[in-house]
């Protein structure tokens, strides 16, 4: 219930009450529910009136809480049927969402998945990851959402999405999706939608040029750890080992982006 109690939607204000001597006009809520639903401050609008679950960013959020369904469903039912497949999936997801898509992908070659299910999976797990770290940020940075630690993690992505826009602007549609697929430190999706939201790109056209560049980025992890796999004996240890070394490096970076700002 505290993160629940922390985390606030903006709220249109209330409509001011009659004065008690005004004579009593008749109502007619009943007639016209759309006119009610406008103004039913559980479900808050943006700017522009409309509500925010029907904003290409309250779509983008629903996505993201389908996807997690779709995750969570099929994990439990890979833990019943083939536990070693459900414990690397799940394992496969922290990895990727601390050490980046390398650490996933190295994780799936490690442990015999396929190429074509390695692409499938950790390309499934950078939509669902975009998916909340790009509506969230939309929401808290246009003040939709009044959460403490979201809210600084927002300011640190604003700051280091600044940094780069310039120089991915100068090549537009080509330039997101080259930064996306550039396998450097904050050079994944999430970052490069985010630049792309700054430079005004409609949402389809930023996730086109992100998951594009994704895509290109796991095709090509996916086929570098396959041969190292089998040129390599040792190589699910040292991919462990990689593996641990990332979360461990990575675990107070992250866990400083959400508790203070970055200096410029």
């Amino acid at each position: 219930m505290g993160f629940l109690q922390s985390l606030k939607f903006w709220r249109r204000p209330s409509r001011p009450s009659p004065p008690i001597d005004a004579p009593l006009i008749e109502s007619k809520s009943a007639e016209s529910p759309p006119a009610a639903a406008a103004d039913d401050p559980v479900f808050p609008k943006n700017e522009s009136g409309t509500s925010l679950y029907q904003s290409g960013e309250g779509r983008v959020l629903i996505l993201g809480l389908f996807l997690t369904l779709v995750f969570v469903a099929l994990v439990v039912y890979y833990l019943t049927v083939d536990i070693k497949a459900g414990q690397t999936l799940l394992l496969a997801f922290f990895a990727h969402a601390l050490g980046g898509r390398a650490a996933g992908i190295g994780l799936c070659v490690a442990f015999k998945f396929s190429s074509w299910v390695t692409i499938s999976y950790n390309m499934f797990l950078e939509v669902l990851i975009v998916c909340y770290c790009y509506s969230l940020f939309v929401f808290s940075f246009n003040k939709y959402i009044n959460c403490k630690w979201l809210t600084i993690a927002t300011k640190n992505a604003e700051k280091q999405a600044l940094k780069h826009k310039d120089a991915v602007a100068r090549y537009g549609w080509l330039g997101i999706f080259a930064f996306v697929m550039i396998p450097l430190p904050i050079t994944g999706p999430a970052a490069g939608s985010i630049i792309a939201y700054f430079l005004k790109f409609s949402i389809k056209r930023n996730f086109a040029a992100v998951f594009s560049g994704t895509l290109t980025a796991i095709i090509t992890w996916t086929y570098f750890f396959d041969y190292l796999d089998r040129h390599i004996v040792i190589f699910k240890y040292v991919v462990m080992a990689v593996v641990l070394v990332i979360f461990l490096s990575y675990f107070k970076t992250i866990k400083r982006w959400f508790t203070q700002e970055i200096e410029e």
